[in-house]
C-alpha cells in the first residue's frame, strides 16, 4: 500500500468474461496474493480502472479475455505509466490467445507468473491512437472471430479465420483496400498493395501463418501483416490446404513485416478488431512503440519463437 493509501498492487476483474465461472477463484487468489480488486459493471471501465490505479500501483493485472488486456492496455498508457507500471495477465476469457503467447497457461498459474516469472518489455502496436498487444484484424466479424477455437487459430492461422468466416456469415463483401507498409530494418522496402482483400492481419504478438507457433516476436519492433485477397473463397482453401501457401507470399496470400503501415479503403469505413476491441474507420494508420510496455511472462514464453536451439537450451 502507497504512503497515500493507494494500492501497490490493482487487479481489474472482467467478471463475465469467457464463460463466467472464474470470479470467485479470481477474487479468492488476488487477495492473497495482494491485489486491491476493481470489477468492471460497464464499458470503459477496465481502461478507467487502470487509468486510475498506474500512476501509483507498480503492477496492473487483467483478468478477463483478450478485450480486457486491451482496455488495461490502453489504460496504463493513457495514465503515461508504461515505463513504471508492470502489466499482468490472468486468462479469464473465451480464447486467451494473448495469455498464451506470453506463456500464461491458466488463472492458478497466472498468479505464479506474477511472483515468480520473468518480466519482459515487449512491443505495443497503435492503430489511429489507440493500443493494441495481440493483433489488429480487419474484415472479419466479431461474432466468426470469437467462435474460432484457440487451438484452431493455432493449428491454421490464415485458413481458421477464412474457413470459419465463411461458415459464420456465409456471404460478405471483399475490402478495396490500399496498404502501404514503411521500409523496415532488415532489407525490407517500403510497398504498397490495391486491390480486393478479405481480410487484413496485422500481428504484434501473434502471427497469422500456419507456423510452427502462433506466437510472433513482440520484441523485434515490426508487425506481421497478412493480406489475403478476394479470391473464390473455396478454391482460397482449397488451396491452401493442398499446397500449404501460409508461409509467404502465394496468388491470393501477402505477406510482409513493417514498424508501421496505412490502410486506406477506396469505399466504405472498415470494422477493425483491436485485440477484440472494435475500431471503424476509412483510414488506419499502424505503427509499433518497441519495448513499449513490461509484461509478466511464464516460462515458455519466447523471445523468438522460432529459435528451437535456444529455447531446448533454456536461453530464452
Amino acid at each position: 500500500m502507497g504512503s497515500d493509501g493507494a494500492s501497490d498492487r490493482v487487479l481489474v476483474l472482467n467478471p463475465v468474461s469467457g464463460s463466467g465461472d472464474h470470479v470467485d477463484d479470481v477474487v479468492e487468489l488476488a487477495t492473497a496474493h495482494g491485489f486491491e480488486i476493481r470489477k468492471t459493471e460497464k464499458g470503459g471501465d477496465a481502461k478507467r480502472f487502470a487509468r486510475e490505479a498506474a500512476p501509483d500501483a507498480d503492477l496492473v493485472a487483467a483478468a478477463g479475455g483478450d478485450g480486457t488486456v486491451n482496455a488495461v492496455a490502453n489504460g496504463v498508457a493513457a495514465a503515461d505509466a508504461l515505463e513504471s507500471t508492470t502489466v499482468a495477465v490472468v486468462p479469464a476469457g473465451t480464447g486467451n490467445n494473448f495469455a498464451a503467447n506470453i506463456g500464461v497457461e491458466s488463472i492458478e498459474h497466472a498468479f505464479e507468473v506474477i511472483e515468480d516469472g520473468r518480466r519482459r518489455r515487449i512491443d505495443l502496436g497503435i492503430a489511429n491512437d489507440r493500443v493494441f498487444a495481440n493483433s489488429c484484424v480487419g474484415g472479419i466479424t466479431a461474432a466468426a472471430s470469437g467462435e474460432t477455437s484457440s487451438e484452431s487459430k493455432a493449428e491454421l492461422g490464415v485458413l481458421a479465420y477464412v474457413k470459419n468466416t465463411i461458415e459464420t456469415v456465409g456471404e460478405f463483401d471483399s475490402l478495396p483496400l490500399r496498404v502501404k507498409t514503411a521500409a523496415g530494418p532488415n532489407g525490407e522496402r517500403a510497398r504498397a498493395w490495391e486491390g480486393e482483400a478479405l481480410f487484413v492481419l496485422i500481428g504484434n504478438c501473434r502471427r497469422f501463418t500456419g507456423a510452427r507457433t502462433a506466437q510472433a516476436d513482440v520484441e523485434d519492433g515490426l508487425l506481421e501483416v497478412t493480406i489475403v485477397e478476394d479470391t473464390a473463397a473455396m478454391n482460397l482453401l482449397s488451396g491452401a490446404a493442398r499446397e500449404g501457401l501460409f508461409d509467404g507470399d502465394s496468388d491470393c496470400i501477402i505477406t510482409r513485416r513493417t514498424p508501421a503501415l496505412e490502410i486506406e479503403s477506396r469505399r466504405d469505413a472498415v470494422e477493425y478488431s483491436l485485440d477484440g476491441e472494435m475500431l471503424e474507420t476509412e483510414h488506419l494508420a499502424l505503427e509499433t512503440e518497441p519495448n513499449a510496455l513490461e509484461i509478466a511472462v511464464g516460462s515458455e514464453y519466447r523471445v523468438d519463437p522460432d529459435d528451437e536451439e535456444a529455447a531446448d537450451d533454456g536461453l530464452v
